[in-house]
């Protein structure tokens, strides 16, 4: 059973002014205020607009319409693309320049180099991640559509805080070293193991409002809360360890690159 169709007026609203935003930014603020810094390059258009076209996935029909009112496994995987894809998307899809200009300047950087350290995303995101899946709060967001707004927005401002200091676009807010970045998303697969084994391992029903549905496409509430456990776990995991390669091999090619540079300079 898929709910009938609908458009989400807030989500087409957001994605509407992120991506309008950028543009006017890239297109008429930077030759204004950063007349001579280079253009976005296409590989930041492109991770930009994926992440705002993510949003509308992850958060419009037929995901989260089925997330709230059939399974709770779609509710899952909702929360890891807004959770755990689009917050780098968005920031790696953020120029140098316009980092400086939007986060950067120094009423801006000032907060965020207190909110947004790996110790205070890491524990905001994490305390999250555990809330969020709290039965009174899954019913809370399933009944109350401004509660599930605002639960909504501070699980992906807490994202943000845990992703800015891997992506920072701009030098006002540091990034950590590669080892650290590697160790960081280490210790963030560990977390999400709590509530995952709740819903993998138990054999009662944990949240009401999806134990009153009907039998949907052939899988029990219970089912239902062991699969979205499972991909809590497995696929969150995976995605981290994948970045933690990712930024391995990146890291390994950069010393090799001074390396080479220091040997020339050593026989020239």
């Amino acid at each position: 059973m898929i709910p009938d169709f609908h458009l989400h007026a807030d989500v087409l609203a957001l994605v509407a002014i992120l991506a309008a935003g950028w543009w006017w930014l890239e297109t008429r603020i930077r030759p204004l205020v950063a007349p001579i810094a280079d253009p976005a390059t296409p590989r930041q258009r492109t991770a930009w607009f994926c992440g705002v076209a993510l949003i509308v996935i992850a958060a419009g029909w037929p995901i989260h319409d089925i997330a709230e009112e059939v399974l709770f496994t779609f509710h899952m995987i909702e929360h890891l693309i807004l959770g755990y894809v689009v917050p780098p998307l968005l920031l790696v899809g953020i120029p140098t320049w316009m980092g400086d200009y939007v986060l950067g300047r120094q009423s801006v950087a000032r907060v965020l180099r207190r909110v947004a350290t790996p110790a205070a995303g890491f524990f905001a995101f994490n305390v999250a991640i555990v809330a969020i899946h709290w039965p009174e709060a899954i019913t809370w967001q399933n009944t109350n559509e401004w509660a599930h707004f605002l639960i909504h927005l501070v699980f992906f401002s807490t994202a943000i805080m845990l992703w800015l200091p891997l992506f920072s676009p701009t030098e006002a807010i540091p990034t950590m070293r590669p080892p650290m970045k590697m160790l960081f998303l280490f210790l963030c697969t560990i977390i999400p193991t709590v509530p995952a084994s709740f819903l993998t391992f138990s054999d009662t029903q944990l949240y009401p409002t999806y134990g009153d549905l009907p039998l949907t496409w052939g899988v029990t509430a219970v089912q239902d809360q062991t699969s979205a456990g499972i991909i809590m776990k497995l696929a969150g995991a995976f995605y981290l360890l994948g970045l933690i390669a990712a930024i391995w091999f990146r890291w390994i090619a950069e010393e090799r690159e001074w390396e080479e540079i220091e040997r020339s300079l050593v026989g020239s």
